[in-house]
């Protein structure tokens, strides 16, 4: 069995396919240093993190932007769309409906669903705001791939535990909370609070003499 692939590898994926998507129409080549300057990461790291899928580079040159770029839509997924639920419609709920940047890279927010009384039945963009107690049956009839939580601290650890018992195997959650999952279930948190808290850290260092 090959070894896992780091998970700081993986983040950096996206990061590498962002920059190559703005090269395409700048140049066909692209080498290890540039992409490297781009990105505030060593010429070598990069060259480690995309050894662990293949061999892509061209000796003394560097990499084809579109064939890496075709690689990495492979590798990440990106070669498909993907059927997203939102579980959470307050304001922070509503922000990420409004987000356009999701259709365009192949994520489609196709339902959403509240616990709120005062949520249900309204229409959010393009969307019916459903009641969480029928979330098993629309990931069964809409193959919904991906949950969003936006929900209070409180409740994130329930919402998240509901959808995974539907099936639901990848989850972003923003509610500021640490949510126990199985194994098989990846989680990706996303708090601006502790984002913050370490750029206090790095600008205490800064100005400590």
């Amino acid at each position: 069995m090959a070894a896992p692939i780091p998970e700081v590898v993986i983040l950096r994926l996206p990061l590498y396919f962002r920059v190559l998507t703005l090269l395409q129409d700048e140049t066909e080549i692209v080498s290890s240093q540039e992409l490297g300057a781009r990105l505030q990461i060593t010429p070598a790291q990069i060259r480690k993190d995309l050894s662990y899928f293949g061999k892509f580079g061209i000796q003394g040159k560097g990499y084809k932007v579109n064939q890496l770029l075709g690689e990495l839509r492979q590798i990440l997924g990106l070669d498909r769309k993907w059927s997203v639920v939102l579980v959470g419609v307050g304001r922070l709920g509503r922000a990420i409906l409004d987000y356009s940047t999701l259709g365009p890279h192949g994520f489609h927010i196709t339902a959403a669903f509240d616990t709120d009384p005062r949520q249900i039945g309204k229409k959010v963009g393009q969307l019916i705001v459903q009641d969480i107690a029928v979330l098993s049956d629309a990931v069964k009839n809409q193959d919904l791939n991906i949950g969003i939580v936006a929900v209070p601290p409180s409740e994130a650890q329930e919402v998240i535990d509901r959808l995974v018992s539907c099936g639901i195997k990848a989850i972003l959650n923003y509610a500021p909370a640490a949510p126990a999952v199985h194994s098989d279930v990846r989680v990706y948190n996303i708090d601006p609070v502790v984002a913050l808290q370490t750029l206090t850290y790095h600008l205490k260092c800064l100005s400590t003499p």
